[in-house]
Order: C-alpha cells, then structure tokens, then sequence
C-alpha cells in the first residue's frame, strides 16, 4: 500500500461528500449521551428553523446545547457556502461518548462506591434542501 492509500477522508468528505452544506460539533459536553440523544432524535431531519423552535421550547437541559451547535452549523454553512438558514435541514445528528469522571461517594462500612459524571460529543450536519 502507497501512503495515499493509507489516508483517511477529511471529516467533511466522511460527513457530507461533494454535497452543499456544513457541520459542527461539541466536544466535552457535560451531560449523560442517553440524555441527548433523546432530543436529538427529536430534530433530526427538521429544517434548521424548526428545529430551532422546537428546541426553545423543549423542557429537556440537552435542549440548550444541541440548539448552538444547529445554530453553529448553521452559520457554517451560511459564512463557507453562502447558504441562507431557510433553505438548510439537519441531514444527520449523533452524540457520541465522550469523557468520563470518575468520582468516590463513600459509604458504609468503609467502602466506597464509584460515580460516573458522563460527557458527550454532540455532531450536526446540515445541508441544502433539494429543489
């Protein structure tokens, strides 16, 4: 095998290919994965101002969250590709496991139990709405 092909796709050709669009991504999120996945699955497909909305008034904490990195995609996508917010949908969303704390709780007889303070890697991917 040559060098080149040994080498990996860029993380925009792995996401989105030659298609129109954008990404962002949130590393180090200090919220459980579980948790956002469940709003994430909530706006995944909507155009980029519905799932804005959506997210405003969503009770969940992830909601906070996984709206700046629409937002941020967002506006990736409007400063690289000169695309507008309204013709934009979120194509793919995914929360991947990021780092874990690990803390003691102490407890009775001398022993201690271990608590995990989870984070995630929350990617968004937004693209032109086709004609």
């Amino acid at each position: 095998m040559t060098n080149a092909e040994k080498t990996r796709p860029t993380r925009r050709a792995a996401l989105l290919g030659d298609r129109q669009g954008s990404y962002a991504i949130a590393r180090g999120v200090r919220m459980s994965p579980t948790k956002v996945r469940r709003v994430v699955d909530v706006i995944r497909g909507l155009d980029v101002t519905d799932a804005l909305d959506a997210l405003k008034f969503a009770p969940q904490a992830a909601a906070e969250p996984v709206s700046k990195v629409i937002a941020s995609a967002a506006a990736n996508a409007q400063h690289t590709d000169n695309l507008r917010a309204e013709d934009l949908f979120v194509s793919q969303a995914f929360v991947d496991e990021g780092m874990t704390m690990r803390r003691i709780r102490p407890r009775a007889k001398g022993s201690a139990s271990r608590i995990l303070k989870r984070s995630s890697h929350i990617t968004v991917v937004v693209e032109k709405k086709e004609a």
